[in-house]
């Protein structure tokens, strides 16, 4: 079996013995009718998408609008991550910890191989050589993916760094990580994929990972970071072993650089759960003048000490992929331009112009669409009832070359010496606007307990309460979530602190008890960033609180709109708010961990708890006595 196209590197010219044979395996049990390699070209792309579109799969959009751009309508089974169907396949079950789920591997590649026997049939199986960050970096991993998906080759030529480039680093015995991918449900005999987006029912979706091997083996879904296998897949779960095991932090964070009107600049790394505008803050245009930030990455931060002995971090994807709905020239002007020209949208509504239509995008839907599912939709807004033209979780994937505020080192091979680390949730009321952690011990706590506050509407659960979600990382850890904290408890003993990044914890969602914002959010974020930065530079006006190292009442420029008082409620210590805190983290959160759980966390926990007992109850703000 070889490429269709003689051009095309065929398998005998791979020179690593380890890879060609593993192909072979693959294509003699899933049985393909073709191999083609990937060699990240232009042309190879370009063949990939005319097929595509030939088949009737993707939809070539108006090339006056969004020139080189394609559209996908996924099956309405295959939308989003499926969490319950995706394993830490460790040697045991300790091993994969409490927050993952956990089948034996012997069982669970028994299972898989079953299902993959001959579920290429009348397809081709690509072989995609991937580097996850600039090709030689030495924070950098190779992947290979295997896949019987077109659509998955062009996100992923996209997403990462493809091609013989990343063969020639590999060599003929450099170490990858194995990625095994099938959209699952063999053809029949004269069967065929044309107009239709192949995957398998829910119960055959397998999303697999095998840390001791370092394997993914995925099956039965072709979307996002189930069948992108670079992304959440080896990105996160195999590399926050990979991380763990070789001393560094693998991190679901964005990156950005801020540059002050003097022209010193700053790296800050970010991790918040979803929906807490993770991508508006990596793209974000200050309102400060004088002050720049641009973008490094927007989801996923490799980081690895230099011999400075400063964390270095590198952006290891290539691109975004983003969620449509919601993202507007308001919200987030930059991944607008991102996704201007050679972009795939998926589940996203097509105008009668092919162009694409969201909700959220910042104006109404153009007379007729034909929404995610292929039905015509006219927006009716007296109908609050309405389903949206666009699936909620519909995706955009776009170079991170075309974004207007990509800094010139973002593809460093070296990295980018992070100043600073802030977590964040969704809370509208207790947490501050921004506070500081003392040390590094106390920052790993302050990531411990990252967690957002939800409605009974959103997840059936009592209005109020926190979805922890520690690090944001929680469905992303490839192994036991307490031994994740060690791990980053373990770095700040063998490094030097001083070098370490200072840790900080963001809110911009507070509001008041009728329900209004507090703080506006989006590009006057930026403000915050300032403060950060000054405090990185020994500079900023600080007071400790019983809850770390918070501004000033006067620290911050207030934004337009902001009144003092606003200022006084966002930067206030509400004691018995956090009491709370306290106590739910002890009884409901802490607790999953076990023994697991590092001490130093739970002495965290007790100080917090003693300096809040010791402030004057009757105060409504105060400082740790």
């Amino acid at each position: 079996m070889y490429s269709r196209k003689e051009k095309w590197m065929k398998l005998q010219d791979l020179k690593h013995a380890g890879l060609k044979k593993w192909i072979d395996e693959v294509a003699a049990l899933t049985k393909p009718e073709a191999i083609v390699i990937a060699d990240g070209s232009d042309a190879q792309y370009q063949q990939l998408v005319d097929e595509m579109v030939a088949s009737g799969l993707a939809t070539p959009l108006n090339p006056e609008k969004k020139p080189g751009s394609i559209a996908f309508f996924s099956d309405p089974s295959d939308v989003a991550r499926v969490e319950n169907r995706t394993y830490i396949a460790a040697a045991s079950k300790e091993a994969a910890g409490p927050t993952n789920n956990w089948i034996d591997p012997t069982e669970l590649k028994k299972t898989m191989t079953g299902l993959y026997d001959g579920c290429m049939k009348g397809r081709t199986l690509y072989v995609i050589p991937f580097s996850m960050g600039p090709v030689g970096s030495n924070i950098a991993k190779i992947g290979v993916e295997l896949t019987d998906s077109a659509y998955v080759v062009t996100n992923m030529m996209i997403m990462t760094r493809v091609g013989e480039k990343v063969l020639d680093v590999l060599g003929s015995d450099g170490e990858y990580v194995q990625c095994l991918h099938s959209v699952g449900k063999p053809l029949a005999d004269g069967e065929s994929d044309e107009g239709k987006w192949p995957c398998a029912p829910i119960e055959q979706k397998y999303i697999s990972h095998f840390p001791e091997s370092r394997e993914i083996w995925s099956y039965g879904s072709g979307y996002g970071g189930n069948a992108l296998l670079g992304k959440k897949c080896l990105a996160l779960r195999i590399a926050s072993v990979l991380a763990k095991d070789e001393g560094w932090l693998a991190e679901h964070m964005l990156i950005l650089k801020i540059t002050n009107p003097e022209g010193e600049a700053k790296y800050v790394a970010a991790a918040f759960p979803s929906a807490c505008g993770k991508t508006n803050l990596a793209m974000l245009v200050p309102t400060i003048p004088g002050w720049k930030v641009e973008t490094i990455g927007d989801d996923i931060a490799w980081m690895k000490f230099g011999a400075d002995g400063r964390l270095y971090a590198i952006n290891p994807e290539a691109g975004f992929f983003g969620v449509a709905p919601g993202t507007s020239l308001d919200s987030n002007p930059n991944a607008m331009y991102s996704l201007e020209k050679n972009s795939i949208f998926t589940n996203c509504a097509l105008t009668e112009d092919n162009d694409v239509w969201w909700e959220g995008i910042g104006y109404d839907a153009p007379s007729k669409l034909t929404d995610w599912k292929g039905n015509e939709w006219v927006q009716d807004k007296g109908n609050k009832e309405q389903a949206p033209a666009s699936h909620p979780n519909a995706r955009f994937t776009a170079p991170a070359s075309q974004c207007p505020s990509i800094a010139p080192e973002w593809e460093d091979p070296k990295g980018v010496p992070i100043d600073a680390i802030l977590f964040g949730g969704r809370r509208p009321h207790t947490v501050p606007l921004v506070h500081q952690a003392r040390d590094w011990n106390h920052g790993v706590f302050l990531g411990s307990i990252v967690g957002s506050e939800i409605t009974a509407a959103a997840l059936d659960l009592k209005a109020g309460t926190i979805r922890r979600d520690p690090f944001a990382m929680l469905p992303f850890c490839g192994y036991h979530m307490g031994e994740y904290f060690e791990h980053w408890i373990n770095l700040g003993k063998t490094h030097d602190q001083s070098k370490m990044p200072k840790i900080f914890y963001v809110n911009w969602f507070r509001k008041t008890d009728d329900g209004k914002w507090l703080w506006p959010g989006f590009g006057e974020n930026s403000r915050v960033l300032k403060w950060v930065f000054e405090a990185c530079a020994g500079t900023a006006k600080t007071q400790d609180t019983a809850i770390g190292i918070m501004p000033t009442a006067d620290a911050i420029d207030r934004p337009e709109g902001v009144s003092e008082d606003d200022m006084a409620e966002l930067l206030c210590l509400d004691r018995d708010g956090w009491l709370k805190e306290v106590a739910d983290i002890r009884e409901n959160h802490y607790p999953k961990f076990g023994d697991k759980l590092p001490k130093e966390l739970a002495d965290m926990l007790d100080i917090m708890e003693n300096n809040l007992k010791a402030v004057d109850a009757s105060a409504s703000c105060g400082s740790c006595c």
